[in-house]
């Protein structure tokens, strides 16, 4: 392959000129596949004589590439062999990729590590073990400026393993041993240098970053003994104790980047990382580490504590900390508040914590400031932004508060009279105002289960919080408002409060001027209206205009929490909306679409478009019961639902298809039996994925207008092509159930009316029970399939099965009702235990048509109903006890009890939560003068049986939201299994008596006595239907008598 003219198509890929770049990508389309050229790509990155941006093409054109045809593709039927790169060149690439990251510059270095990652993942350890001797030689180099390109292929071996279990990552360990040792050398070099050059920290980050991805989610304890271990913190440690140079001339931005603070957020990253996972006895993450946490705090607690205290020192006197370090030292800090042995170090400092690092951390800064006045919409999605919670210490900060304030004696009370201090001060500026009801709102949860507060709350309130709807700073009336959200389950006294309330967050979001405090007004009312009874009635008279004001800022700031306020109020005011419900909807489409055609912020553009299509869902189920509303709605949601689906807008297939449910729930409109075409169509593009999904609305074209469904053949041949493209595809077994679920839905649906397709399911759910079935869902499911075809109409069922037995030489029939029989315990809930008992009472009331294995099979026939109806028994009885059952909801006064200086947290969630509670009870027993001999045991540890058995009450299984006619117990008509069964046994005792004793003659007295219960419930539940349909036709008559005034016994 020949570099000069390669160089020269690259160059021209990244030409002005359009048809110039046209022609190069289509020559290198047609050249790439040709042995030889994936190397000379490479090697043209290679070149240093070569300008920049052409190394840099090729690098991303290598990258690329490698990404899409590094691996042996298997041929689908039909199609050609996919391109992949030929052994020989990847070879040649292999032997070179780490030379070349070594030597490349930075930009294309980002390039080339991607391919080495992809690399790793596919050919190591099998076809590259040599990768580790590469990066190896060049770590035992003293040459420094090959050390940074090694770290960079170490990092991407790590990080191909960093969320294996452990049992997976056996070859990272083992290149481990090798190289760990190395660049902990490598680290006490570069840390004991006097001067700390950039590139020496820059190397260290770079250590740090890979011994991070190696033990972040798994700490190998084989590789990383308690020596290695410590000597590791020990680096940490020192990284963090390390001073930083002064950086005061970088703007704000340009300091988190500076490289002493990034290795010193490395270094916290770990050590908050191990004492999080691995450190803390009682909270680990598995039982494994237990041992190590309890040598871990006592060992490394003082150490890592006297540093991170410092840092906060130093912050407290005025010196910069980056924000991440901070937000680190405090999240350490929130895991140490647990443990009595840390709590012990901290309990001195934490007041002083509080006052002058949480306090100042959580009150309104100058960068806030200017943000609110030149970006309100920036403020607003960053306040939001749960991604960017790791970029401010403020959720750090809230949570220690609230860590410490929860489960340590005392602290809560001193926490509070800092906050007083400064709301009551009259030389508090509005920033510390801030802060300090910022606190406020962090701890109201703690403060409306305590008693001493709780009845103070209302006049804290009123006092503190509601002058400040009228201040004139922005921020303080927007923080006002968010205060208000957290005290909403506060229990209000006096009704004028709730009121005043409702008035000011609603004013609030009605007219004021600044967008923040509207969007904090508009959760705040949210919040209200779900946790107050009587908040509704206040706001009651302005719901049209607090409704069109939300959409209005929902259209402006796009933020996803505002839908979830819109479908709050939807719900609770839909009668008064009735009038605007329309408005409502064209404007959500119309602001669905504005979010789409924004290309900025993909990932939460994504969610506020997801949380529209939920909000207009919502719409459309209230206003289910107001067809002339619905009327005209319907051709809105319909378009956005078409455009989704014509742009294959994958993203939002869920909840598109959650719409189309609602479109067709009462009633099927010409335009939805056309979006049934176009779903059929997007199913068969790229739909596939989304079979569960789609089948709530496939459902519903069958159920809910069958005869329009049937008028047209190509409906039906549209599903029945999409299940078996699912049963015949490896979509995995959850989905085919939902696809076999369909075909018996459509059979039980469309009884005596598709005979000429009958055989295309049959064929279908047998076909797919010859291959492998995992789990016994899906083979009762392919089984019910044609069960539901002998409900169908059992002749031709068996003239189906009579055609297929002599095309394959075997008997069909006769296997699949051995494997039915077989099956019967697998068979769960009401409507599949039904289907089965109306299958078996056709099968032996067919006469002189049964099949012959009947006669083989006949004394397990009666056994399996009896086991089938007592699990029916079972499951009606649950259900009933469902219907009763309320749910209440008791409210603890004070329940939560702060903890001691000496009592540790303990985790309910933790593998080993019951021996600690255990070991706390013996030694509060102990500390009260007796002993305790009770154990704590697991409930679950002996339920494993129980459990099991409890399947079988199950009265409905996950597929059974998907009725059909024989689920539809309000009808009058309803067919009744036990009646069913009743009547053609007897009919058989009378008519067949021979066929009768076969079935009956080897019952048990135990099964004889289970089939008389059977038969006297179905004369009970006759009696009970007659009775209901009695009541229904207006009650009962009985005979007028003249009732006595008085009585007298005797004569």
């Amino acid at each position: 392959m020949e570099v000069q003219k390669l160089t020269e198509l690259l160059r021209a890929t990244i030409d002005p000129n359009p048809e110039q770049r046209k022609a190069a990508e289509d020559q290198l389309a047609q050249i790439h596949k040709i042995i030889g050229f994936v190397p000379t790509i490479l090697q043209i990155v290679m070149q240093n004589t070569l300008e920049q941006p052409v190394r840099q093409a090729a690098a991303v054109y290598l990258k690329n590439l490698i990404n899409s045809s590094w691996s042996d593709h298997e041929a689908k039927p039909g199609e050609p062999i996919p391109f992949s790169i030929h052994e020989q060149d990847r070879a040649m690439i292999r032997g070179s990729i780490v030379d070349a990251i070594v030597h490349a510059p930075e930009l294309i270095r980002v390039q080339l590590s991607v391919c080495v990652n992809h690399i790793i993942k596919v050919d190591f350890p099998g076809r590259w073990p040599q990768v580790v001797d590469n990066i190896s030689i060049y770590l035992q180099n003293p040459d420094v400026n090959g050390w940074n390109g090694a770290f960079v292929t170490m990092y991407q071996l790590v990080k191909t393993y960093e969320y294996k279990r452990s049992e997976e990552r056996t070859p990272l360990n083992e290149a481990m041993n090798l190289l760990l040792p190395m660049i902990y050398q490598l680290m006490r070099l570069l840390t004991s240098q006097e001067q700390q050059t950039e590139q020496a920290v820059l190397l260290q980050k770079q250590i740090l970053k890979i011994y991070y991805a190696l033990t972040q989610y798994s700490l190998p304890l084989d590789l990383i003994t308690k020596e290695v271990f410590s000597q590791w913190m020990e680096v940490c440690r020192q990284i963090a104790d390390r001073p930083v140079p002064d950086c005061s001339h970088l703007e704000d931005d340009e300091r988190t980047e500076f490289p002493h603070w990034k290795v010193k957020k490395w270094a916290l990253h770990i050590m908050v990382r191990m004492f999080e996972r691995y450190g803390s006895p009682g909270n680990v993450v598995s039982e494994k580490y237990q041992k190590f946490a309890e040598w871990y705090l006592p060992t490394f607690s003082h150490g890592v504590l006297e540093v991170l205290l410092k840092i906060l020192d130093q912050y407290r006197g005025g010196v910069y900390v980056s924000p991440r370090v901070l937000t680190d030292v405090l999240n350490y800090l929130k895991n140490a508040v647990s443990h009595a042995y840390t709590w012990k170090l901290i309990k001195p400092h934490m007041v002083a914590v509080i006052q002058d690092v949480i306090f100042p951390v959580m009150s309104f800064t100058d960068s806030d400031q200017e943000l609110w006045e030149s970006d309100p919409y920036e403020y607003i999605r960053l306040k939001f932004d749960i991604f960017e919670d790791y970029a401010t210490p403020v959720p750090a900060a809230q949570s220690l508060l609230h860590s410490a304030c929860k489960k340590r004696k005392g602290i809560l009370p001193k926490a509070m009279s800092t906050i007083m201090q400064v709301i009551t001060s009259p030389n508090a500026d509005n920033k510390q105002k801030d802060g300090a009801l910022h606190m406020i709102g962090t701890l109201a949860e703690l403060l409306l289960k305590k008693t001493l507060y709780r009845d103070q709350v209302e006049s804290m309130l009123t006092t503190y919080v509601f002058p400040e709807f009228q201040n004139p700073a922005g921020h303080l009336r927007a923080r006002a408002c968010w205060v208000l959200h957290y005290f909403c389950d506060v229990q209000i006294k006096n009704p004028e409060v709730l009121r005043e309330i409702m008035r000011l967050t609603t004013n609030a979001l009605l007219t004021d001027n600044e967008l923040p405090v509207k969007v904090e007004a508009a959760i705040g009312l949210q919040m209200f209206l779900s946790s107050q009874e009587k908040a509704p009635e206040y706001v009651e008279g302005q719901i049209k205009e607090i409704t069109k004001e939300l959409l209005t800022i929902i259209r402006e700031t796009e933020n996803e929490d505002l839908t979830n306020v819109m479908q709050k109020i939807v719900c609770t005011f839909t009668e008064q909306l009735l009038p605007v419900a329309t408005e409502i909807c064209q404007h959500l489409a119309t602001t669905f679409s504005q979010v789409l055609e924004s290309e900025e912020g993909s990932d939460e553009k994504a969610i506020t478009a997801m949380g529209l299509l939920n909000t207009i869902e919502t719409l459309l189920s209230v206003m289910e019961e107001h067809p002339n509303v619905l009327i005209n709605l319907h051709p809105i949601v319909i378009n956005v639902v078409g455009h989704i689906f014509q742009h294959n807008i994958t993203d939002f297939y869920e909840e598109t298809f959650s719409l189309v449910y609602d479109l067709t729930s009462k009633s099927i409109s010409p335009e939805m039996w056309q979006m049934l075409e176009l779903i059929y169509q997007v199913f068969k593009k790229d739909g596939v994925d989304y079979f569960i999904d789609i089948m709530p609305a496939l459902h519903n074209y069958v159920t809910v207008d069958t005869p329009a469904f049937l008028s047209n053949p190509n409906r039906l041949l549209a599903i029945l092509d999409m299940c078996k493209t699912m049963l015949n595809g490896s979509p995995g077994e959850d989905p085919e159930c939902h696809a076999a679920k369909i075909m018996e839905v459509i059979i039980l649906q469309c009884k005596g009316q598709i005979d000429s397709v009958i055989h295309m399911f049959v064929e279908l759910a047998l076909s797919r029970l010859t291959r492998e079935v995992l789990s016994s869902e899906l083979r009762t499911m392919c089984l019910q399939v044609v069960i539901a075809s002998l409900y169908y109409n059992p002749q031709l069922l068996l003239s189906i099965l009579d055609k297929m037995s002599q095309q394959n030489n075997e008997p069909i029939i006769s296997h699949f009702i051995k494997q039915w029989l077989h099956d019967t315990d697998c068979f769960l809930g009401i409507h599949d235990r039904k289907l089965c008992v109306l299958g078996l009472c056709t099968l032996i009331s067919l006469g002189d048509a049964k099949p012959q294995v009947l006669s083989e099979v006949a004394p397990k026939i009666v056994p399996s109903l009896i086991l089938l109806f007592d699990g029916l028994k079972r499951a009606y009885e649950s259900r009933a006890q469902e219907e009763e059952e309320e749910e209440k909801e008791e409210d603890g006064d004070d329940c939560e009890e702060a903890l001691s200086s000496d009592e540790d947290d303990m985790d309910e969630m933790a593998p080993n939560y019951l021996d600690n509670l255990a070991e706390f009870a013996k030694a509060k027993g102990a500390e009260a003068g007796f002993e305790i001999k009770a154990e704590l045991k697991d409930d679950d540890e002996d339920s494993n049986d129980e459990a099991e058995e409890s399947l079988g009450d199950l009265n409905e299984t996950g597929l059974e939201t998907f009725t059909t006619p024989i689920d539809d117990e309000e009808n009058d008509s309803a067919v009744d299994e036990y009646w069913t069964f009743k009547e053609v046994i007897t009919a058989l005792s009378a008519q067949d008596q021979a066929w009768y004793a076969l079935l009956t003659s080897n019952l048990t007295a135990e099964q004889a006595k289970a089939l008389q219960d059977v038969v006297v419930t179905a004369d009970q539940r006759k009696a009970a239907k007659e009775s209901k349909l009695i009541e229904k036709q207006g009650g009962f008559a009985f005979p007028q008598t003249t009732v006595p005034t008085s009585f007298k016994f005797g004569s």
